[in-house]
């Protein structure tokens, strides 16, 4: 039977570790099998019912909005998608925190049942099973995780996720990770890139949004998305997630 997601069994992970554990993030390069790698990109680019993913403002009456597909169909959703993207994008005018980006919330489809024993179902299955977790624990050195939530995302040009730090502790959010699905050869002027700031808001590291990589990162630590321009001629394809405690 054809696998759909699979391990690859030459990661060095006592390497990945040692990164990790000196800088608290880590890329993991080649971190499935390149056939299922490539069935999970395929999965992602053409099997995917991309909604939107937009906040304007970081307070309690700037709460995060999620369009489904099907509502962006119509004339009523569209002009709710255009509307709350612009806020979005006036919310970053202002140095405010925002994001704009396509999604697939998965842990949401698989509680409403969006589409049950679909592909993404099966992937968040992958995403919980111990090889993957028995993976990040090794390389984080946190025996603790025993779950991921998990979406499906493209920053599509005009998408970025602004500063943050995922302060979210009490929900058991250890760990934040990237695996990532864009074409082999994407560009450095494409943005999308992971990027680690510090205290006066330099950035420290970035991470190019490279096919097969899984970033790990322990949260909080201050990151963003960089903005995707106009002239990008494809999306950064990733599932991107929290890995928990409890």
């Amino acid at each position: 039977m054809k696998k759909l997601f699979e391990l690859n069994p030459s990661i060095d992970r006592a390497a990945c570790a040692a990164r990790f554990a000196e800088r608290s993030r880590v890329q993991v390069r080649d971190v499935l099998t390149d056939e299922t790698a490539r069935e999970v990109a395929d999965i992602l680019r053409r099997g995917t019912a991309w909604g939107l993913a937009t906040r304007a403002g970081d307070g309690a009456d700037s709460p995060p909005l999620a369009i489904r597909a099907a509502e962006m169909r119509t004339q009523a959703g569209a002009e709710r998608a255009n509307a709350a993207a612009m806020a979005a994008h006036q919310a970053s005018a202002r140095g405010d925190y925002a994001f704009r980006f396509a999604h697939y919330p998965m842990v949401d489809a698989l509680q409403q049942g969006w589409d049950s024993d679909g592909p993404h179902e099966l992937l968040l299955e992958y995403l919980n099973a111990p090889e993957f977790l028995d993976l990040v624990r090794a390389v984080t050195g946190i025996g603790e995780l025993v779950k991921a939530d998990g979406q499906a995302t493209l920053y599509a040009p005009n998408h970025y996720l602004g500063r943050h730090v995922d302060s979210h502790v009490a929900e058991g959010w250890r760990i934040a990770y990237v695996l990532n699905f864009a074409q082999d050869d994407w560009h450095p002027d494409w943005g999308g890139y992971l990027l680690f700031l510090d205290e006066d808001g330099d950035v420290v590291e970035g991470f190019r949004p490279r096919f097969n990589a899984l970033n790990l990162f322990a949260v909080p630590q201050p990151h963003l998305v960089s903005y995707v321009p106009p002239f990008a001629p494809a999306g950064r394809l990733a599932i991107t997630g929290w890995l928990r405690d409890r």
